[in-house]
């Protein structure tokens, strides 16, 4: 565990793991309302994940204030913008002397990972998007975040973006495990200033190219992940329809409610799995379903097969950075599409 000194304050970071060669760093954000352990210990222990991280060092960064036993900020505290928590990574990256990074990302700390990738895109590889909503809040939703706030407790307020509506009129076991230990675990003062300043974000400023003069967007690969019925599916889609289609991944997971890399990690981790070998990683990975023997990479796109009719594309190798290639249900269809791919599973 380490605090790092960065221009906006210090930030609490857990590393898994040494640097590995010239690979980048897989870096994680959580969401409000949560810290890394909360947002990413299911996902990143599950066996599978750790056959992928162990190929790679981990950094896991807590936003200001939000990891277990965090003193609380004084009175007048100033919390960070999320463009100086976006701000603030570059600090660790030279810290640690990380070349780049994998990003992976939920909710506020999507939206941290990608302000970061628009201010810093040589230091970012590929991005894992689980949430993100590119815009801003209206005065309408911010007056309805305000009232929320008189009639409902912090821990409640923050379940609501965190889980869907479902979830929460059924009140599973998760949704009673995760209002506890908001409750307990993340302090109160120090989440209400992040959650007051995720609610006051601006809109990502980000556009298709081709769609308005000078747009800007995400230049790196991108996998886009919502859950079905989740609070944030409407502005998943809309992130979508406003980054570059030919190295953007849509993948929307049916059962898996507010938090898919909770209830659904075996899947997530697949289709990461997907994700890093279209950037040219781990050409061979174990599958344990197939008596351990390796796989290579164009076969293993079980996840979307039948389920779509292309899957996401992209650009050459560019000197010892790979960049992203494309899969398709066969080899041979290799580069020949062109746009989004969308997977439901």
């Amino acid at each position: 565990e380490h605090d790092i000194e960065t221009p906006y304050g210090l930030l609490h970071v857990v590393i898994r793991g040494s640097p590995k060669g010239n690979r980048p760093a897989i870096l994680t954000y959580h969401d409000v309302g949560l810290n890394h352990k909360l947002c990413f210990n299911t996902f990143f222990n599950l066996e599978d994940m750790q056959e992928i991280t162990k190929h790679f060092v981990v950094c896991h960064v807590d936003a200001p204030g939000q990891q277990v036993g965090a003193s609380q900020f004084p009175q007048g505290y100033q919390f960070p913008s999320m463009e100086q928590l976006a701000a603030m990574l570059p600090s660790v990256i030279q810290h640690f002397g990380f070349k780049y990074v994998i990003g992976i990302g939920v909710g506020a700390g999507a939206y941290v990972l990608a302000k970061f990738a628009l201010i810093f895109p040589d230091l970012v590889e590929g991005l894992v998007l689980m949430n993100i909503d590119p815009n801003g809040k209206g005065w309408i939703d911010w007056a309805a975040t305000k009232l929320s706030g008189l009639t409902s407790t912090l821990p409640d307020t923050v379940l609501s973006h965190l889980f869907s509506q479902e979830e929460l009129v059924n009140n599973t076991e998760l949704v009673q495990s995760y209002r506890q230990q908001i409750g307990n675990v993340v302090n109160q003062f120090n989440l209400q200033l992040f959650w007051n300043m995720y609610n006051s974000r601006r809109d990502l400023d980000i556009n298709r190219p081709g769609t308005v003069p000078n747009a800007k967007t995400l230049r790196c690969p991108v996998m886009l992940v919502v859950g079905d019925n989740a609070p944030a599916e409407d502005g998943v889609v809309e992130c979508n329809s406003k980054l570059d289609p030919t190295n953007t991944t849509f993948l929307k997971m049916a059962d898996s409610g507010g938090l898919p890399q909770v209830t659904q990690p075996g899947k997530l981790t697949e289709a990461f799995k997907y994700f890093l070998q279209g950037m040219g990683y781990i050409a061979y990975l174990k599958d344990r379903r197939l008596s351990g023997s390796a796989v290579p990479s164009a076969s293993m796109t079980r996840l979307a097969r039948s389920r779509t009719a292309s899957l996401t594309s992209a650009s050459s190798a560019e000197g010892s950075r790979p960049r992203a290639c494309t899969h398709s249900e066969s080899s041979e269809a290799m580069g020949q599409i062109n746009h989004t791919m969308e997977v439901s599973c």
